[in-house]
């Protein structure tokens, strides 16, 4: 099997060395491109800040019960060694703040320390990865209402303000310890069912908690804070707080990152198409990777054409330094490592597609106005031979080719995951 994917990769490099292509120049960026893995995938956004069942509300709904859900962190931690054994590359994991590890005690999300999450930083360490943190301003007593850091009740407010608070302060211990900037990305549910009077009210107050929350600055070597907005969720249907038009203002106004989620636009909305028209005026983009169906339902990630076009944006502009990419969808209804690696192994499919493109060259033809022979070519494209490399990219990065991860899926599923009663 070895020997044939290497002789297959042989022949794809020549066929893409005919447009201008060089193989291997795309695999060693694809090898330096990391993604922040959800770690909320592994268990349906449970978290374990209490005990008990999954959390719901505050525009989340998760749906499936597929046997062997981690029942701790011990237990996340293993599956998703598993996950990251299977995928090839150097990547992240992506924490939100109910995953910290809190014991026996009763902590409160405006009580949450560094201490509670120094766990995963030292198994950060010995799995030689890099951790994202979000604050968790859902599924809990004070966002009932479904409004939080822009709620007009100052206590409830104030107690999400403090959240957000330590959550950046967690960011901050999170980056300093592990030489690499820990990327906070605030999103919150905040939203109306029906249509409010004073829609301009609770987005002053939005604004000005994240005024008093970025009034703490903290090194850019330690964390780079995101915003990210949203169309509408359950229970915010008629109005959306922190839309994308609220939090591309405040981005552009404070120079932060902004957070573009693939579920979170009209299904007709191109995200790609946001890439470039927003990278001008902003830092750096952060992109959550989903697939939306109807609506925001965040399924797992596939290689569609949506998630082509997106990895296409950011190669043709020559920003994968600027733009980081992370996935979040949850599926309980499929096993939940294989959702794990289909979604991250399709976003890295998409990013090596696109980096095998002659850009040059159909740049070349749509300047000259040769568009008949722009759309050839990127048809043409289609069909080359991209799986042989991709094949050999995961060979070289010692992990199963093609669907061979499947049988591996199967077997921890059975020795490890249908064990767990």
């Amino acid at each position: 099997m070895a020997d044939l994917i290497e002789d297959s990769y042989e022949l794809a490099q020549r066929r893409y060395a005919e447009l201008g292509v060089d193989t291997g120049q795309a695999l060693q960026q694809l090898q330096a491109i990391s993604i922040s893995l959800h770690c909320w995938q592994a268990d349906d956004v449970g978290g374990f800040e209490r005990t008990g069942g999954k959390l719901e509300g505050g525009g989340l709904q998760v749906t499936g019960n597929y046997p062997g859900k981690p029942r701790n962190i011990a237990e996340i931690r293993q599956d998703l060694e598993k996950v990251f054994s299977l995928i090839p590359g150097k990547h992240r994991l992506n924490l939100h703040a109910i995953y910290g590890e809190f014991g026996d005690q009763e902590v409160d999300r405006n009580e949450i320390t560094p201490e509670h999450f120094q766990g995963w930083v030292d198994w950060a360490k010995e799995q030689d990865l890099k951790l994202d943190l979000n604050p968790t301003p859902f599924s809990h007593p004070k966002a009932a209402s479904n409004l939080t850091l822009s709620s007009k009740s100052p206590e409830i407010r104030d107690f999400w303000i403090e959240h957000v608070r330590r959550s950046r302060e967690i960011s901050n211990a999170i980056g300093s310890q592990l030489g690499s900037p820990c990327i906070h990305n605030i999103w919150i549910p905040d939203g109306i069912k029906d249509i409010p009077v004073d829609r301009a009210g609770y987005r002053q107050l939005l604004k000005e908690a994240l005024d008093d929350i970025f009034s703490t600055k903290y090194p850019a070597a330690h964390v780079k804070d995101s915003l990210e907005g949203k169309l509408f969720g359950i229970g915010a249907e008629s109005f959306t707080v922190g839309s994308h038009e609220f939090y591309l203002s405040y981005a552009v106004a404070n120079q932060l990152m902004l957070t573009l989620d693939t579920g979170h636009y009209h299904p007709t909305e191109s995200v790609a198409d946001k890439i470039s028209a927003i990278l001008p005026f902003v830092p750096e983009l952060l992109l959550h990777l989903s697939r939306g169906v109807r609506w925001d339902s965040d399924h797992v990630a596939i290689l569609d054409e949506q998630l082509v076009q997106i990895a296409e944006e950011v190669v043709k502009c020559k920003a994968l330094d600027r733009v980081h990419l992370a996935t979040d969808y949850f599926d309980g209804s499929i096993n939940r490592i294989a959702a794990y690696v289909i979604g991250v192994r399709a976003v890295q499919e998409a990013f090596l597609y696109a980096l095998l493109e002659p850009w040059d060259l159909l740049r070349e033809h749509e300047e000259q106005g040769r568009n008949f022979q722009r759309l050839a070519m990127l048809e043409e494209m289609k069909v080359m031979p991209f799986g042989a490399v991709w094949d050999y990219f995961c060979q070289q990065g010692n992990v199963p080719p093609g669907g061979a991860w499947i049988e591996e899926v199967e077997k921890y599923e059975k020795d490890v995951l249908f064990q767990r009663t």
